[in-house]
């Protein structure tokens, strides 16, 4: 029984491992061009918030009718 728990939580820990190594923080660049993707216009501001635990990107586009739209970018990806 005691056997059976250990490998159930080598494989849980093994997955959670996995899945942290494959998270990678983007850069600035990277998310602009996310944001751009979603967003055609200029790039008025851009802005590294943590919220929470978490870094998000703010990045402030103008677009060609004039307005100013807010996309969020999550940096870990």
């Amino acid at each position: 029984m005691r056997t059976i728990r250990n490998r159930r939580l080598l494989l849980l820990c093994a997955v959670l491992a996995a899945t942290v190594a494959h998270a990678r923080e983007i850069s600035v660049q990277e998310a602009v061009a996310q944001a751009q993707q979603e967003v055609d216009g200029k790039v008025l501001s851009v802005q590294a918030l943590n919220v929470g635990k978490r870094k998000v990107y703010r990045i402030k586009i103008l677009t060609r009718d004039g307005q100013v739209r807010i996309v969020q970018v999550q940096a870990e990806q």
